[in-house]
This record gives C-alpha cells, sequence and structure tokens, in this order.
C-alpha cells in the first residue's frame, strides 16, 4: 500500500514544463476571447494610471532621475505579466526597495545600481529554476508585517524633506536617528508653498478615496497640484526644476561596466535585491491568490522576476518586483489575466512618449504627498495591532523586525525575524507534547457504544469535512491554504475540524481567515469544529468569529447546528 501512494504521488508530480509554464499561455490556451480583452484593456488603462505618478516618485525616492521608474514599469513590468506564474501580478518599482536602491546608488552610483540590478535577476533566475521559490513561503506573517511597517517609517522619513520643502545644511543622513536629527536643524527653512502642495496632494487623495474611490485619486492629486504651482506661481520644486523634465523616448539596451571586481563590490546589494524582490513578489502574488481563489507558481514567477529585472537594467530602469497596491488595483478592476498587465506597460510608454513634457510641471511635494499616502497604507495598522495583542511570542518577532528595519538593515530584519520565528515554533512544539497516564502500548478492543448510526454523516453532498492534523504553524500553511481553496466547490458547508491540532500560530490563522472570507463570498456556511481554548482565541484575534464562521465543540455538534431550523 504504501509502495502505491509512493508512486501515486511520483505520478502527480508536476513536470517542469508544467511548473514553468507562463500563465499567460495557460490563458490563452483556455480561451481568450473580445470580452476577456475588453476587461484586460480597462484594467490596463487603470493601473498605468496609478502606476505612472508613483513610478516617478519611487525613482525620486531611490535617489534616481524620474524616468529610470517609467523605464522599470514599462520593461520590467511588461515581462513580468508575459513570463510570470500568476494572472494578475502588475510588476514595476516597489516601494520597498527605495531604502536598498537609495543605499547602492550612494555607495557605488548608477552605474552600480544597474549592474547589481543585473546580477540580483541571475540570482533570481537561478532560485526559481532550482525551485526555491517554495521555501519563502515559509518567512512568519509576524515577519512579513513588521517587515513592511519597518519599510513604511523608513519610506516616509526620507519624504519630510520635500514634504515641507526643507533645505538641510548637507546630504541628507540615510540612518533614521542622524536623519531626523538633521531634519530638526533645519526646521527653521520649511517652504510654505511646498507644504501647501504636499497637504492639497494628501487631501484631494483622502477625500477621492472616501468619496468617489473609482476615480484615479493619485493621478487626480498630482494634476491639481500642478495646476496650483503653474496658475500662482507657487515656489515650489518640479520635476522640470530639478531634472530638466523627462525623456520621450525609451533609451538603448546597454550593458553597464562589468568586471571582476566591481560585481564583487555590488554583490551584498544584489543579493539584498534578490532577496527583497523575491519576497515582495510572491507576497504580492499570493494577495492576488486571496483576492481572486486562483493560484500562482512561485517558481515561474521568480523566473518572470529574474529576466525582468536583467531587461529592467539594460534599458536603464531600477528593480523591478510585483507590486501588491498595483496588483490589487488590477484585480478589483476586473482584469481576466496577465494581458492586463501588458496592456499597462504600454499604455505607460505611450503616456511618456505623448506626454511627457507636461511631467516637467510636477511639483516634488505633491510626488511625495503620493508617497505618504502609499507609506500609510503598507503599515497594517490592524494586523500589527492584532499581532501586538495575540500572542507575546509572535509580538516578539513583529518588534524584532520592525525595529531592526527601521534602526539596523533590512536584511538584518527578515533574518533575525525568521530567527526567532523558528524559536518560537520549537518552543511551542516542544510544550504541545502531552504524556498521558495508564495508556497501554497496544490498547484495548472495546465495545459498540449504544448508538444509531446515521447515514448522512457519510453522505450528506451539501456537507464536506476537512481535518487538520498536527501543527498548523507557518511551514504548514501553504499546504493546508492550498487545501482550503476548494471550499466553495460545489457544495454549501464547510466543517473544518480542528479537534488534533496541538496550536495555531498568526500565519495559521491569516490562512483560515482569508478561507472564511473566500467561503462568506461564496454562499458557503464555515464551521470550525473542536478548537481548543487557545486556538479559538487565536482565531477570533484575528477576526474569525461571527458571522464569518460558527464554532462547534466536535463534529456531530457542527452537524447539529446544520440541521437546526436556523441552521
Amino acid at each position: 500500500m504504501d509502495q502505491v501512494r509512493r508512486t501515486n504521488h511520483q505520478q502527480a508530480r508536476p513536470t517542469f514544463a508544467e511548473l514553468f509554464t507562463p500563465k499567460l499561455v495557460t490563458v490563452l490556451r483556455e480561451g481568450y476571447t473580445a470580452a476577456h480583452f475588453r476587461a484586460d484593456a480597462i484594467a490596463g488603462l487603470t493601473v498605468a494610471i496609478v502606476a505612472l505618478p508613483l513610478s516617478m516618485a519611487i525613482a525620486i525616492a531611490s535617489g534616481v532621475t524620474p524616468e529610470r521608474g517609467l523605464y522599470t514599469s514599462i520593461v520590467g513590468g511588461f515581462i513580468i505579466s508575459a513570463l510570470g506564474g500568476s494572472r494578475f501580478q502588475i510588476g514595476g518599482p516597489a516601494g520597498a526597495f527605495i531604502v536598498l536602491v537609495a543605499a547602492t546608488v550612494a555607495r557605488v552610483g548608477v552605474d552600480g545600481l544597474l549592474l547589481a540590478t543585473m546580477m540580483a535577476g541571475v540570482f533570481l533566475l537561478a532560485i526559481g529554476y532550482l525551485r526555491l521559490g517554495t521555501y519563502i513561503k515559509f518567512i512568519p506573517y509576524p515577519v512579513t508585517v513588521g517587515f513592511t511597517a519597518g519599510i513604511a517609517v523608513i519610506i516616509f522619513s526620507g519624504q519630510i524633506t520635500e514634504l515641507f520643502g526643507l533645505t538641510l545644511a548637507g546630504k541628507e543622513p540615510g540612518p533614521l536617528v542622524p536623519k531626523l536629527m538633521a531634519l530638526s536643524e533645519a526646521a527653521g527653512t520649511i517652504n510654505p508653498a511646498a507644504t501647501f502642495v504636499a497637504v492639497l496632494t494628501i487631501a484631494t487623495i483622502v477625500f477621492l478615496k472616501r468619496w468617489r474611490p473609482k476615480w484615479p485619486a493619485m493621478l487626480i492629486a498630482i494634476g491639481l497640484a500642478s495646476l496650483a504651482v503653474a496658475l500662482f506661481a507657487l515656489p515650489a520644486e518640479t520635476i522640470g526644476t530639478r531634472y530638466g523634465g523627462i525623456p520621450r523616448s525609451l533609451q538603448w539596451p546597454a550593458f553597464p561596466p562589468i568586471g571582476i571586481d566591481r560585481m564583487v563590490d555590488v554583490l551584498p546589494d544584489a543579493v539584498a535585491f534578490a532577496l527583497l524582490g523575491a519576497i515582495e513578489s510572491l507576497l504580492s502574488a499570493v494577495v492576488a491568490d486571496g483576492m481572486t481563489g486562483r493560484r500562482h507558481r512561485s517558481n515561474c514567477e521568480l523566473v518572470a522576476q529574474g529576466f525582468a529585472n536583467i531587461a529592467s537594467a539594460l534599458f536603464g530602469g531600477i528593480c523591478a518586483t510585483g507590486t501588491i497596491a498595483r496588483t490589487a488595483t488590477n484585480v478589483r478592476a476586473g482584469a481576466h489575466g496577465p494581458v492586463a498587465g501588458m496592456v499597462h506597460s504600454a499604455i505607460l510608454l505611450v503616456l511618456m512618449l505623448v506626454a511627457a513634457p507636461l511631467a516637467s510641471y510636477i511639483p516634488l511635494a505633491a510626488l511625495a504627498g503620493v508617497l505618504a499616502v502609499v507609506c500609510w497604507n503598507m503599515f497594517e495598522k490592524q494586523a500589527f495591532a492584532t499581532l501586538l495583542r495575540t500572542s507575546s511570542g509572535d509580538a516578539l518577532v513583529l518588534m524584532a523586525t520592525f525595529l531592526i528595519v527601521v534602526f539596523r538593515d533590512l536584511t538584518e530584519g527578515i533574518v533575525v525575524g525568521f530567527a526567532l520565528g523558528s524559536i518560537l515554533f520549537i518552543d511551542r512544539m516542544a510544550k504541545s507534547i502531552a504524556v498521558e497516564a495508564d495508556q497501554p502500548l497496544v490498547p484495548d478492543d472495546i465495545a459498540d457504544r449504544a448508538s444509531t448510526y446515521d447515514s448522512s454523516e457519510a453522505s450528506d453532498a451539501d456537507t464536506v469535512v476537512y481535518r487538520i492534523s498536527g501543527a498548523f504553524f507557518f511551514g504548514a500553511a501553504s499546504t493546508v491554504g492550498t487545501v482550503l481553496d476548494r471550499i466553495a466547490d460545489q457544495r454549501k458547508n464547510f466543517i473544518l475540524d480542528c479537534s488534533a491540532v496541538p496550536f495555531f500560530d498568526s500565519t495559521a490563522a491569516n490562512v483560515i481567515e482569508g478561507a472564511a472570507h473566500k467561503a462568506r463570498r461564496a454562499g458557503v456556511r464555515f464551521i470550525i469544529a473542536g478548537a481548543a481554548p487557545q486556538t479559538r482565541r487565536m482565531l477570533i484575534n484575528h477576526g474569525v468569529k461571527r458571522p464569518l464562521v460558527t464554532y462547534a465543540a466536535s463534529i456531530r455538534d457542527a452537524r447539529a447546528q446544520l440541521k437546526a431550523p436556523d441552521g
């Protein structure tokens, strides 16, 4: 029997071609109609409008000229959509890279940045083809929340100079504490015009997001701020006054200077780009999966990220990766597949060719205001607070990651957070071992209990029961999440038996929350049976409660709930 199971398992393993076939090919094989293209074109236009100001803002914050952000979205974004393993991923420059890119430019210049980006692309190709992307999902949830929050704080601190139009005595320091000290010394140089432009931009975005959520808030805010500066001749610095505008074409592909010594010099930067790019892109793909119920192919996605970074550097762009906010916008806009991302890149190219002169009028304070809103959204406030109050162990991992990212280094934050998460898991596993007294090695036969057999428990076509056995932690979250994706498959009721689960961690609770939301959208009733008190507290703290789910002491009690008049 074991040999048969092993044989079946081996036969079920996907082939190389199945693993690395782009989702674009999959979508085309399914049958791609004019209606699908129309949906993708609308979604691509929507995302391009969002990406236009963001790409330039991220490039400027990264210490390079604004057109390099557009190059990244056009070239890198197109390749990520065309070759990637996610249907909905939108690629381009990401806020998470701002700190790393700015530090690299300051140390080795733009040529060094381009070489590091190309090398990171090669590393991503290796990670993908060696199928190591599977293991990136083992990063615990508190690490990703702490890391993202730390990035948000660092990016915002880097925008304070532009938000208030400050004039610093020297070059702005990179580390947070010296940066804040330098900013406080320059407090007397506040430019009221720049401050007004930044406030106008932020207020417009917030207002439109609340009252007209379908409107392109960021683009409208940038346009309004630019109009105000031009009409009233406000003394606020613009892209034109600082950079002389942006070119109206892509630059010809060219290799940066390459040499052994130069490659060794930028190797740490390339490794950091590859690590962060892999985490950011797969996290974005997971978000898209949660919104759509689809499944991405992680290693195929990393291969696409590798090709995208190599091509982006050849055309003068910076690091490209999957972007969570733009990917979510793509899904909400009704995209059908990867063509939407390709259309987004094509529209950005057309806008750059046609409207490049208008970019000269964009105030830098307005772009800083856009990034300030991005930082506010990046900081997952609810998740951060939930992890702090749920478990002391998760709070330790979260705060260690957050503080190290803010005050030390991004890569160190991830490594330390992952190490602490692993130690916490080992400690929880040790505490989950229970020893029962008077338990024989071979249990005796016992008499049948007098009870009526209910055949509906085995034949109810409207109800499916899944049982989880063993520790449900971040390492098992992906496997269980894949199974839970099937909950809406022609069933009305879903019972999740957790009686054999010694503990849940926050990553597992996050997976259950996503499954519960999906069940609610599909009209499936979700009941959790047999959860221990500490497990139930963990789930409730993460929002897994009524009306998303109900709880029952056992599977039999859960079925009784379904048979009740109000069930």
